[in-house]
């Protein structure tokens, strides 16, 4: 029998025991408040934050992949990070992967106890050929998913660093994982609806990760998305509005160094800024890493 009374994402909200009897203004005025909390909770865990970081941009530099994974909604969360990497950093799919308990049906429809399988957890890292060099990050709100135990102790035998994120102290998984970040959201508005506030704090840690680690290994320059790609009328403007931002060129001139860069953002931003064609522009880059500013240096 699974013991969840120490859960602090299970116990009852005492700003909430008659959440049924609110009008609709009160009861929304009470999850505002309440989820204004969950920054703050996140703060105190930065340095834990800062070495799972760390590891991802050293994970990046040797080739390596951020992989996610967990069961229900911190699955979900891990996926909808994931798939936002490539549109916005340019990168290649399989460089951030998120693996949800269940599979890919498991997104928009539960699959029943595929979370209380460490077997599982296992076998969907084993299917994407884990290596030592990638990173696992284990999603749960609880702490005591069986199905993310077993993916990070799999992934310790590999040699991989892991990351453990969840919404109680001294979880489970915290001790699986080599780094343990455990923000303490408190009783949900909701009993035990860990989709609020934890599922909140998650994904405010994700988007820590995946951004702070791109900016890491070249991504991002000043604070613009330098390598996103342009697949629709939208992405083509912004792409536009980058360029110029980045070199303070008009629109004619940024038309025409991102035709010249084959619609590359980040190619066309190094010709403008070191005045060069577009042979000389890739040397750079290739030479800084991927980073425009170390080919001002």
């Amino acid at each position: 029998m699974i013991n969840l009374d120490k859960m602090t994402t299970e116990k009852q909200n005492n700003k909430t025991m008659n959440l049924d009897q609110m009008s609709v203004l009160e009861a929304l005025k009470v999850m505002n408040d309440e989820d204004q909390q969950v920054a703050k909770a996140i703060e105190p865990h930065l340095g834990e934050i800062e070495e799972a970081v760390r590891a991802i941009t050293e994970a990046f530099e040797q080739e390596g992949r951020l992989i996610y994974i967990g069961a229900g909604t911190s699955g979900r969360l891990g996926v909808l990070d994931a798939v936002e990497c490539p549109p916005t950093f340019g990168t290649d799919p399989s460089q951030v992967v998120g693996l949800i308990a269940g599979g890919e049906q498991a997104f928009i429809k539960a699959v029943e106890g595929a979370e209380d399988s460490k077997s599982m957890g296992e076998q969907d890292l084993k299917e994407i050929q884990l290596q030592s060099k990638d990173v696992v990050v284990g999603l749960a709100a609880s702490g005591r998913t069986p199905y993310v135990i077993g993916a990070l102790n799999y992934a310790n035998t590999v040699g991989a660093q892991t990351v453990a994120i969840a919404c109680n102290q001294n979880s489970e998984i915290g001790e699986v994982a080599n780094i343990a970040i455990e923000v303490t959201t408190g009783p949900e508005v909701l009993s035990g609806s860990t989709r609020l506030k934890a599922a909140t704090a998650q994904k405010l840690i994700l988007n820590m990760l995946s951004t702070i680690s791109m900016v890491g290994v070249g991504k991002v320059y000043q604070n613009l998305m330098v390598d996103l790609q342009t697949t629709n009328q939208k992405l083509e403007m912004r792409a536009l509005r980058i360029i110029m931002a980045a070199t303070e060129v008009n629109i004619e001139i940024a038309e025409q160094k991102l035709k010249e860069g084959e619609g590359n953002v980040k190619l066309a931003i190094t010709m403008i800024l070191l005045d060069c064609d577009v042979a000389t522009a890739k040397e750079q880059l290739k030479k800084s890493k991927g980073h425009i500013r170390k080919t001002l240096q």
